[in-house]
């Protein structure tokens, strides 16, 4: 269980790094964005595959074809739906809404159930989600009431950037429960195995968006330099980065992680991401976070520490979903 928390929190401070990107460059379209990550993370997964190729060719084509959906979904559709929620609300609103995924995957995968040991009674799931509910509510007040006051004039754009952001939450809280359900009913695969599979699968599909987008921006005659825009190096640079660490490597910690922790007790653990995207964002405006910021995490890291203290035992490895 705690080795499972670490690996979780390791995927978190991974993953904090994508709200991190449509900030550095915000003039880089959402899509171009999107595209340029998950091309970046297919790259990377090639010399990887070569070191897992075993594992890679034990696969079978309905492995391949569930590692292509989630990463349609849980990669691509899920990173334009953030990408072009910050760019069209600022990053202070899909912030708070993205902040509700622990919440949120928490609920589903304890409705769903997957198989009587993923499923957690709620009257010990219920205090934990409560205190991670308000520190969300405490961490992001200060910044909803920034975001109403500095958007209040293009009320369309704000929105629609609320809609994608809603979007993206939708992904991404069918991505983990659909993953650790194939991870638990593969017990004999290894996680950076499928990790590196779905780099492999990303490859193609960001390919296309990638090459989609070159040409729709030389048939519309758009004023942006391609194919790297107008600061390659630093698009390239980030784009590599944010493909290792918060694809690849976070992909591989929070694989290892769904083995080891119950999917609504996973749901929770995903605040790590939440604290670290917050810790990210404070760092790059070079403040210190006010009194109610530091309640709300003081109020999310005691709502993972009490899901945790509960005595909850994770599923068997062995034993697949039903």
């Amino acid at each position: 269980m705690w080795t499972g928390t670490l690996f979780a929190l390791a995927a978190g401070l991974m993953w904090g790094l994508v709200f991190v990107g449509p900030l550095l460059v915000p003039e880089y379209p959402a899509a171009l964005q999107s595209a340029g990550r998950y091309l970046a993370f297919g790259l990377v997964a090639i010399p990887l595959a070569w070191i897992d190729r075993r594992g890679l060719g034990a696969l079978t084509a309905s492995d391949w074809r569930e590692a292509l959906k989630l990463a349609a979904v849980g990669n691509l559709l899920y990173y334009l739906c953030l990408a072009s929620a910050i760019q069209r609300a600022g990053a202070p609103l899909p912030t708070v809404i993205i902040g509700t995924l622990p919440v949120v995957i928490a609920i589903t995968a304890n409705l769903r159930g997957a198989g009587a040991h993923a499923r957690l009674p709620w009257r010990r799931l219920a205090p934990s989600l409560a205190l991670i509910a308000a520190g969300i509510a405490c961490v992001n007040q200060s910044e909803l009431a920034a975001a109403a006051g500095a958007r209040g004039a293009d009320r369309l754009q704000h929105a629609l950037g609320a809609l994608l952001a809603v979007g993206a939450v939708a992904c991404w809280t069918w991505y983990p429960l659909r993953n650790a359900d194939w991870l638990r009913a593969h017990p004999d695969r290894h996680p950076r195995v499928w990790a590196t599979a779905q780099g492999l699968a990303t490859l193609p599909l960001a390919l296309a968006a990638y090459a989609a987008f070159w040409a729709y921006a030389h048939v519309a005659r758009a004023d942006f330099p391609m194919p790297f825009g107008p600061r390659p190096e630093v698009f390239v640079a980030l784009m590599l980065a944010i493909g290792l660490f918060a694809s690849w490597v976070g992909t591989l910690c929070w694989n290892e992680a769904s083995r080891r922790v119950p999917p609504a007790l996973a749901g929770q653990l995903i605040v790590f991401e939440t604290l670290a995207a917050l810790a990210y964002a404070f760092a790059i405006r070079r403040s210190v976070p006010p009194p109610l910021v530091w309640l709300g995490v003081a109020l999310l890291v005691g709502g993972v520490v009490l899901a945790l203290r509960g005595g909850v035992r994770p599923p068997a490895a062995a034993e697949p979903a039903h």
